[in-house]
């Protein structure tokens, strides 16, 4: 056998196994995971904003190295060209910046603190499988300083970018800036991958101490929280519709002036997360892309481009209302409230459109759900209140549903007859509210 048949044989068997492997893949599958990931509203907003960055990039990097020459001939059609991508791709990097660096800020001051739910906070983001990993305050400590490096790297670019016209722009500043902010993340996902943080360890023995002291310091808490609830609701419902503003006037009011605010803080108390890192980006959504876009336009010298930058700002702004609508898809998944199906059968697409087109209705009926019950264990539960005043009404009193009562109410029955016992050395019949009538 030859060298060139020998090197033929290896050729073919690759090309073969290539062609194995791909039809080895399951396209139906893959396409329908697809799918159901684009159903996400976040997701489909990542896909759009890696769309256009990528367009963007390959626009930027044809003219840079002349494959569009002979499209755009003049140098001056090339000048525009690449100004107006160059500052999109800066518009969008730097909206992403903005929009994870609360979250990043408030990763800092949690290890800052380092408490006990704050470090299982830390784990579950930075942490392989959420377990404890040998200085894992240090290790989690260098990945939060290279995000935020990348950060405000990133904001640098952005001055240098929206401060100077290309001709002014120092090459030095920006190579620099641009390097940082591709390297900082970059490093981090290494760092967290190739340090502890990434590795399988055995818990250690005071870990799993510090486990069973949280799980028994949750047991009492919750065992607090029920005695302010009374049972599961299997089928909790909206309170209210989104157009009854007037069943809570006050709560209105406050959704209409304090949008951000009462967002947040209703954010926080139903549990999903903090409530200033929610009010700091939602509205960034809502603001960041109209200063951003606008800024961009003032270094463009085609006034058609800079019209176009400016209303893909204020479009941006307005599709900023969608945090909203994707934390009411979160609530009504958790909490199994009814959905709303006038958007050709899509729950998730109702909630959005609710969102965009009457953001403060939704807002308002959110929180007055939220009142209206007691969270406990991603459950809703009635609120103690509401269900002894059913129970007065119908003339029948539920023991489970008022714990402490109980408790107080029968330890001074039962000392009560005790003491009768030893001075008149007669039982006395329990009084009345304590028996528990069957509803015929």
């Amino acid at each position: 056998m030859t060298t060139e048949e020998r090197d033929e044989v290896p050729r073919s068997v690759n090309s073969s196994n290539f062609r194995e492997r791909i039809r080895e893949i399951k396209w139906a599958s893959l396409a329908k995971t697809s799918k159901q990931w684009l159903r996400n509203p976040l997701n489909m907003a990542l896909f759009l904003w890696i769309f256009v960055v990528a367009v963007s990039g390959a626009i930027l990097f044809m003219v840079m190295t002349g494959m569009l020459n002979s499209v755009l001939p003049k140098k001056s059609q090339r000048d525009v060209w690449f100004e107006v991508n160059n500052q999109i791709l800066n518009a969008l990097f730097t909206l992403m910046c903005l929009y994870q660096h609360p979250k990043r800020f408030y990763h800092l001051v949690l290890l800052c603190r380092w408490k006990g739910d704050d470090v299982t906070t830390l784990r579950k983001v930075y942490c392989e499988k959420g377990s404890c990993k040998p200085n894992e305050w240090c290790h989690m400590m260098v990945v939060v300083l290279l995000l935020h490096l990348n950060c405000f790297a990133q904001y640098a670019l952005c001055g240098l970018n929206l401060g100077f016209r290309r001709s002014e722009r120092p090459p030095v500043g920006v190579a620099i800036c641009v390097s940082v902010a591709i390297a900082a993340p970059a490093a981090a996902g290494l760092y967290t991958i190739l340090s502890p943080l990434g590795k399988e360890y055995d818990s250690p023995q005071g870990d799993e101490e510090n486990q069973v002291q949280g799980v028994s310091n949750r047991k009492v808490s919750l065992e607090r929280r029920y005695s302010f609830a009374s049972r599961n609701e299997s089928s909790p419902e909206w309170r209210g519709g989104v157009l009854d503003i007037w069943e809570d006037i006050t709560v209105s009011y406050l959704s209409l002036l304090c949008t951000f605010c009462v967002f947040g803080w209703n954010m926080e108390r139903i549990g999903f997360g903090n409530m200033y890192v929610h009010i700091a980006t939602f509205v960034l959504f809502c603001l960041a892309p109209f200063f951003i876009f606008n800024l961009a336009a003032i270094n463009i010298d085609n006034e058609m481009v800079r019209e176009g930058l400016g209303y893909t700002g204020i479009v941006l702004c307005l599709f900023g209302l969608l945090y909203g609508g994707f934390w009411r898809i979160q609530m009504r998944k958790r909490f199994k409230l009814p959905s709303y199906d006038f958007c050709c059968g899509r729950p998730a697409v109702a909630d959005c459109t609710l969102w965009l087109f009457c953001c403060w209705c939704s807002l308002a009926q959110e929180v007055r759900t939220a009142n209206a019950y007691e969270i406990v264990e991603d459950k809703l539960c009635k609120r103690r209140e509401n269900e002894s005043n059913v129970d007065e009404e119908d003339g029948v009193m539920d023991p489970s549903c008022l714990p402490e009562k109980m408790d107080t109410r029968m330890a001074s029955s039962s000392s009560l007859s005790q003491s009768k016992l030893k001075g008149d050395e007669a039982l006395s019949p329990p009084s009345t509210p304590f028996i528990h009538r069957e509803a015929t």
